[in-house]
C-alpha cells in the first residue's frame, strides 16, 4: 500500500472536517449531509488502506516462515477484497435515481407493458429496501402508461438499475386480440441518476414555466384549479409536465427534479460518449433506442440481447425478481471493463 497515498487521503479528511466544523455550514443542510456523506466514505476508505498495509506486511511474513504458510490463502483473499473495494468506482452507482418508462411502438398493448415494467421495478425496489415515489404520470383507461416517471430512493439504486435503459419488446396474445395473433409491442426505459442543486445548477432565466389543469385519460380536465406544471428548458428544448402532486408548488419542484436530472444526463452521455466508442460492448451504457431486451410470453422467456442469455419463469422476474439477470450484467460489464 502506497503510503504517500494514505498522507494524502488524511489530509483530505482533515480539509473535511474543517469544512464541518465551520457554523455556515449548519444554515445549509444539504451541502451539510452531502459532505457528511463524503466524510464517513473517506474514512472508511482510510481505515481499509490501513489494513491492506497491514495483510501486505503478514503476507510477506507468512512467505517467508513455513509455519505461517497455511494462512497465505486467507490473506491473499482479503487483500484481493479490499483492493476491489478500494479499485475506482462510478461515483453515480451509490445514487438515487429517477426512472422513466414510456410506451411505444404497439398502442395499448404498449402501454399495459409500460404499466407492468413499473410494477417490476417497484417491486425490485421493495424487495431491496428502497423508495418508490411517482413523480409524473399519462394513464390510459385500461390502466396502463403512455408515460410514467418515478424517483427511486436509496443507497445504490443507480447501479443496479442503470443497465434497465433501452428498449424493451414484448411478444404475446393481447387480451383485446380475438384471432389470437401474437403482437410485437415495446417501452422505452430511462435510468436517470438524481442530482441535487449542489452539484448541478439549472440557470432560472432559462426556464419557461406555464401552468394548466391537469388532464386525466383521454384528456379531460380533472380539475379547475391551474396546479398541473409544464416545465421547458429554451436552450434544449426539454420539456416536462408534472400535475400528479396536489398542489402548483409540488408539482414545480417535482418538474425541475426531472428537468435537472435529464440535463445531467446529457452532460454525462457526452462524457461518455467518447468511451462507449472506445468499448466493444455497450453494457450498462447502451444507446436508448436500442433494442435490450425481449419477453417472450408464448414460450415464458426473457432474453437480453446484450450478454445472449434468457430466463424462464417470467412470472417470478415480473413481480420483481430480476436481480440475477442484472447481476450476470455487472459481470458482463466487469469483464468488458478490465
Amino acid at each position: 500500500m502506497d503510503k504517500e497515498k494514505i498522507i494524502k487521503t488524511e489530509e483530505q479528511l482533515k480539509e473535511l472536517e474543517g469544512q464541518l466544523s465551520e457554523p455556515a455550514i449548519f444554515s445549509n443542510p444539504e451541502k451539510f449531509k452531502k459532505l457528511n456523506k463524503e466524510y464517513a466514505k473517506l474514512k472508511e476508505t482510510i481505515e481499509l488502506m490501513k489494513r491492506l498495509e497491514l495483510i501486505e506486511v503478514d503476507i510477506e511474513t507468512a512467505k517467508k516462515d513455513p509455519e505461517l504458510e497455511s494462512e497465505l490463502p486467507n490473506l491473499e483473499k482479503e487483500k484481493k477484497e479490499i483492493e476491489e473495494s478500494l479499485s475506482p468506482k462510478n461515483p453515480l452507482d451509490k445514487k438515487s435515481i429517477i426512472i422513466e418508462i414510456r410506451a411505444g411502438t404497439g398502442g395499448d398493448e404498449a402501454a399495459l407493458f409500460s404499466a407492468e415494467l413499473f410494477r417490476m421495478y417497484s417491486h425490485f425496489a421493495e424487495n431491496m429496501g428502497w423508495d418508490v415515489k411517482i413523480l409524473s404520470s399519462n394513464q390510459i383507461g385500461i390502466g396502463g402508461f403512455k408515460e410514467i416517471i418515478a424517483k427511486i430512493d436509496g443507497e445504490g439504486v443507480y447501479g443496479w438499475l442503470k443497465y434497465e435503459s433501452g428498449v424493451h419488446r414484448v411478444q404475446r396474445i393481447p387480451e383485446t386480440e380475438k384471432s389470437g395473433r401474437i403482437h410485437t409491442s415495446a417501452a422505452t426505459v430511462a435510468v436517470l441518476p438524481e442530482v441535487d442543486e449542489i452539484e448541478f445548477k439549472i440557470d432560472p432565466k432559462d426556464l419557461e414555466i406555464k401552468t394548466s389543469t391537469s388532464q386525466g385519460p383521454g384528456g379531460q380536465s380533472v380539475n379547475t384549479t391551474y396546479s398541473a406544471i409544464i416545465l421547458t428548458h429554451v436552450p434544449t428544448g426539454l420539456i416536462v409536465k408534472c400535475q400528479d402532486q396536489k398542489s402548483q408548488q409540488q408539482n414545480k419542484l417535482r418538474a425541475i427534479e426531472i428537468m435537472r436530472a435529464r440535463l445531467f444526463d446529457i452532460e454525462q452521455e457526452k462524457r461518455k460518449k467518447e468511451e462507449r466508442e472506445m468499448r466493444k460492448s455497450q453494457i450498462g451504457t447502451g444507446d436508448r433506442s436500442e433494442k435490450i431486451r425481449t419477453y417472450n410470453y408464448p414460450q415464458d422467456r426473457i432474453t437480453d440481447h446484450r450478454i445472449k442469455e434468457s430466463w424462464h419463469n417470467m412470472e417470478k422476474i415480473l413481480s420483481g425478481e430480476i436481480k440475477p439477470i442484472i447481476e450476470k450484467l455487472k459481470e458482463a460489464d466487469r469483464q468488458e471493463g478490465k
